[in-house]
């Protein structure tokens, strides 16, 4: 590949810090010596609400832009043709979306490391990024609330100054993102905060003590940061009212606590020159007979909408529509409230081990579609971390891509999209797609246009009980995972962000053993065999054990080169009880084929299908204290 000459580019002094992050995360890419090519970064007024051009001859480029985002996707684009060798002539682009935003979810377990946040930065800025939040609900620290994010690995004040003075340099506005209402859940647990609880999760409002404190988390979060605006979350409090309040304050229509709470917190924000930004849910389920975000017949009383602040934004989330129509009503309806929402697509990261790109891809595409012809001028898409982060938050990587070339596009060419990933984080996008496949079983029907977790459910799921084993057809997923395990090895191979490939290998890896082992096991059972009880136990249940050992170690590096150590306690539970149940099985196994019992009554016990809604698909994002044990006290 050709690299980038420094010592004869011309960078304009406000990009020179941003160039040197780039360089920093791809130094492979960039040369002093004289044969690298030179770059010009032009500034034009006339861009300045987004757009780039760029020319290049084989021997020099010259990138023209107005915003600082522009510029390095400008560059990102530029990489992604020395990667292949392309000239490029007049290639131009105009921005259809102002501001292209991601929410990095740092509260489920996970949290990145400020060198990891550096990194994705980097990465996205080459997509043309320029607005980035991390979402955090406990996980920053307050000057004089040790148990505020206790041992959650909470980031201090200097961290989150030097990952906004990182964003800043290379365009990319960093808000804060917290939660003022519900999700309190972590901080609610410890006894210091009682006094704060409505009920577990939800904050009391219209109490002048939550309100010192909400005041105390807003100046805490963002006093590093250089932005006027700060989301204050506030979404699914669905029990909002339900709990102390009441006792104390009686009943109250839940709307008017909704808008009373609001109008304090804005006040806080005011109050500080901040702007707020709340997500738009709780309105639209409190107008729904049926308690739902999308019920078409909501209706919210004209007094409420009156009362709704319309100086504090709206985010309209939305991770699963597939028809642009859709998006397109409920931007409508969100507008109907009397302010410009901000629009939020998901890079379905959610209950994962890896990103469901091809889903992602069904969701994004119309989502933008419709924000491009509703003239929609701020959108972000969310990575959340739901279920413990076990999801390599790398993996949404793709997905962000995708969602960055539609702010530049009037529609989506794929080809373009796999080009500009290799320039952006010189990784392939069709093998890190590919290994979204391992929650693609193949007796999954349309598996693309679907976001089921079963990797999640075939991996926890315990091998003694078989709860699972009539949730999903295993018949082919010996093959489909070996030969995902071989693809993806061998993909990781190519690059050093690929390496990153290895997690969902090894993933396959088990599978392609554990899914179908339980099925040999109870066959053997019944039939009273024991030369083949004896096989199975030296051979399969052997190797899965050596296998999940590998996955464990191979997890536990990735996250500790990813998050901060706090969190990965949640994480090798779940590997120490599916390894101990392995144990387990193993002893009793040779018990049985000693003699020593004859009998083992999981074996001999029907299984019955609970969650499959038919042949053709799988149960749906199955949460892990659901999958291990039909006891609910696990």
């Amino acid at each position: 590949m050709k690299q980038i000459c420094t010592a004869g580019s011309s960078i304009p002094e406000q990009l020179a810090p941003g160039f040197a992050e780039i360089r920093q995360e791809f130094p492979e890419r960039f040369t002093d010596k004289q044969d690298g090519i030179p770059v010009s970064f032009i500034q034009e007024e006339q861009l300045s609400r987004g757009g780039l051009s760029i020319q290049y001859s084989g021997t020099s480029a010259e990138i023209r832009c107005g915003r600082i985002s522009d510029a390095f996707r400008a560059l990102g684009i530029l990489f992604s043709s020395l990667e292949c060798e392309e000239d490029i002539h007049a290639y131009e682009e105009q921005a259809r979306i102002t501001t292209l935003g991601m929410m990095l979810d740092m509260s489920r377990n996970g949290v990145c490391t400020p060198e990891t946040v550096r990194s994705i930065l980097r990465r996205t800025a080459l997509m043309g990024i320029n607005m980035c939040m991390l979402y955090t609900e406990d996980t920053y620290e307050i000057e004089g609330e040790p148990f505020f994010g206790y041992l959650r690995g909470s980031y201090t004040r200097d961290e989150l100054a030097r990952i906004d003075g990182w964003a800043n340099s290379l365009g990319i506005e960093m808000i804060p993102c917290i939660q003022t209402l519900g999700h309190c859940e972590q901080m609610l647990q410890w006894p210091a905060y009682k006094e704060l609880q409505d009920t577990s999760r939800v904050l009391l409002a219209e109490e002048d003590r939550t309100y010192a404190f909400i005041e105390k988390m807003i100046r805490a979060v963002s006093g590093p940061f250089r932005s006027d605006r700060i989301h204050i979350g506030m979404d699914e409090a669905w029990d909002l009212g339900q709990g102390r309040y009441r006792e104390l304050k009686g009943e109250k229509r839940t709307f008017d606590i909704m808008n009373a709470h609001l109008a304090r917190v804005r006040e806080i924000c005011a109050g500080l020159g901040l702007k707020p930004i709340i997500w738009s849910d709780m309105y639209f389920r409190l107008g729904s007979k049926i308690h739902s975000y999308y019920d078409p017949e909501w209706t919210i009383p004209e007094d409420v909408v009156d009362d709704i602040p319309k100086d504090v934004q709206l985010v309209y989330w939305d991770y699963d529509h597939t028809d642009p129509n859709f998006y397109s009503d409920w931007i409508d309806k969100h507008r109907s409230l009397g302010s410009e929402p901000l629009v939020a697509p998901g890079a379905a990261t959610w209950n994962q081990f890896w990103a469901s790109v091809p889903f992602a891809e069904h969701t994004v595409n119309p989502c933008m579609e419709a924000c491009r012809d509703k003239g929609i001028q701020e959108v972000f898409i969310t990575a959340w971390g739901d279920n413990g982060m076990e999801c390599d938050i790398f993996s949404a990587l793709p997905v962000i891509q995708l969602f960055a070339e539609n702010g530049y596009a009037d529609s989506i060419d794929m080809d373009r999209v796999r080009k500009h990933f290799r320039g952006s984080c010189d990784a392939d996008y069709d093998a890190w797609r590919r290994a979204s496949y391992i929650d693609y079983p193949p007796c999954l029907q349309d598996p693309e246009t679907k976001k089921p977790n079963p990797s999640k459910y075939l991996l926890y799921s315990d091998v003694l009980l078989g709860l699972w084993d009539r949730e999903v057809d295993t018949q082919g997923t010996e093959d489909h995972y070996s030969s995902l395990a071989e693809e993806l090895s061998e993909k990781a191979e190519e690059t050093v962000s690929s390496k990153r490939l290895l997690f969902p290998a090894q993933i396959a890896r088990v599978l392609s053993i554990k899914t179908v082992i339980r099925e040999k096991l109870v066959q053997a059972y019944a039939q009273k065999n024991t030369n083949r009880l004896r096989e199975l136990a030296d051979g399969d249940l052997a190797l899965l054990r050596k296998e999940v050992d590998a996955l464990w170690k191979t997890h536990r590096s990735m996250w500790l080169s990813t998050y901060k150590p706090f969190g990965l306690e949640v994480i090798e539970m779940r590997y120490g009880a599916l390894k101990t149940r392995l144990e387990s099985l193993d002893m009793r196994l040779r018990d049985c084929i000693a003699g020593k019992t004859d009998s083992i009554p999981e074996f001999e016990t029907e299984i019955r299908p609970v969650y499959s809604s038919g042949p053709g698909d799988v149960p749906r994002l199955s949460l892990y204290t659901r999958i291990i044990s039909p006891s609910c006290i696990v």
